[in-house]
């Protein structure tokens, strides 16, 4: 099995962040509601808003957990990224992670990976940037920087 990229890891640790919300509880994420509307915890894992605050180290436990389920999805519905450079595979694990595997799964940004049309890939996910029907500058932000992997401008 092909391991997380580091570069996946990054990607979301860099897009997600580990939110502490409380100031009195210092070194624990809580849950929160994220720009789309869905609850979720630590490094962006999805949750139930009555889950309990967690520590960085499970935030951690968590994203590798999320991470190794968006790698799995991703090289299921594009096999092709198995033998393409680690970058190509870190930005479409991103996306998965970010947004489920089945967006992945019906895109044509997945259509356009297993032809191996990197350019037309790159559009596909310059596309990805709405939440709750708006344009989220964070999503903008994430999406270019998943551009740059999958062209390989890192």
């Amino acid at each position: 099995m092909i391991a997380v990229p580091q570069a996946a890891i990054d990607l979301a640790k860099r897009f997600e962040g580990f939110h502490r919300v409380p100031k009195n509880d210092p070194g624990r994420a809580h849950p929160y509601v994220c720009p789309a509307g869905y609850w979720t915890v630590g490094y962006g894992h999805l949750c139930d808003p009555d889950h309990p605050p967690i520590t960085e180290v499970e935030a951690e436990r968590y994203l590798a957990e999320d991470l190794r389920i968006a790698l799995a999805a991703t090289l299921r519905y594009c096999p092709v990224l198995a033998t393409e450079p680690e970058g190509r595979l870190a930005a479409i694990v991103d996306f998965t992670f970010n947004l489920g595997a089945g967006r992945l799964q019906t895109s044509t940004l997945r259509r356009r990976v297993n032809q191996r049309d990197w350019i037309a890939a790159a559009t596909e996910l310059r596309r990805w940037i709405y939440g709750g029907g708006k344009v989220l500058p964070g999503l903008v932000a994430r999406r270019a920087a998943e551009v740059t992997w999958l062209l390989g401008n890192t």
